[in-house]
């Protein structure tokens, strides 16, 4: 059942954690930062309450008693756009690799530091507004319109998630420059990354097969080591 909902700030959160101690301590601690924040303690009303509420944000547990949170990130994902963040154990690298691969956009590990899932929250919320300037990048066949954040291949439009976007935004612009695996990672979480991180490889495992790229990478090429280049057109 969702539980409060507090109004009091532009930005709507939805907590989606069976740990009822924490979720309330997390939305104490939100809340004074400026959130609107309600909580579900399950997970199978997560997507009805969502298109409900609008949240800005959904910040999700992986261990749900009623239901897995991968199974929730998947319903989610199939019919809403805005950005996931996951809880986890961190127990398994596999855990976090599914979820990242399910539609998930970021995660963070318990026990939870209320200061870093502040900071990974703005990072989310502030690559998922809208960019002022009208700014086109066209890449072949590839239009991405950053303003609207519209991606089209080939005319036809592109479903993208908000770290898959900020993603192909980042080495579009970059492009026929090999981007470093850890400066991306930086990029996009807004906080400093953690000793092993494959957050970055499976966003652009979900892009290429999104963008029909192989698996070798036509457009999205690795450098092995280093990280990742986008290829100007004329090397198509």
């Amino acid at each position: 059942m969702i539980e409060r909902f507090f109004v009091c700030s532009s930005h709507k959160l939805l907590i989606v954690e069976d740990d009822e101690s924490l979720a309330s301590l997390l939305q104490e601690y939100l809340q004074r930062h400026g959130f609107i924040v309600s909580l579900l303690y399950k997970g199978s009303r997560t997507l009805e309450t969502v298109l409900e509420t609008s949240p800005d944000l959904v910040i999700l547990d992986l261990m749900l008693p009623d239901v897995s949170g991968l199974d929730v990130c998947r319903e989610l994902r199939a019919s809403w756009r805005g950005p996931i963040l996951m809880l986890t154990a961190m127990k398994d690298d596999a855990d976090i690799v599914v979820g990242l691969e399910v539609g998930a956009d970021d995660y963070v590990g318990k026990p939870v530091t209320p200061r870093v899932l502040l900071a990974r929250i703005r990072a989310l919320l502030r690559r998922g507004s809208s960019d002022a300037r009208a700014e086109i990048l066209r890449r072949g066949n590839l239009h991405i319109n950053v303003p609207s954040r519209e991606v089209t291949l080939d005319g036809n439009h592109l479903d993208l998630t908000t770290t898959e976007f900020d993603l192909l935004v980042l080495l579009a612009r970059r492009a026929g420059r090999v981007q470093e695996r850890s400066q991306l990672i930086e990029e996009l979480r807004g906080v400093s990354f953690h000793s092993f991180d494959r957050t970055v490889d499976v966003i652009i495992s979900r892009l290429r097969r999104k963008l029909g790229d192989s698996s070798t990478g036509e457009l999205i090429k690795t450098v092995r080591g280093v990280g990742y280049l986008m290829v100007m057109p004329e090397e198509n």
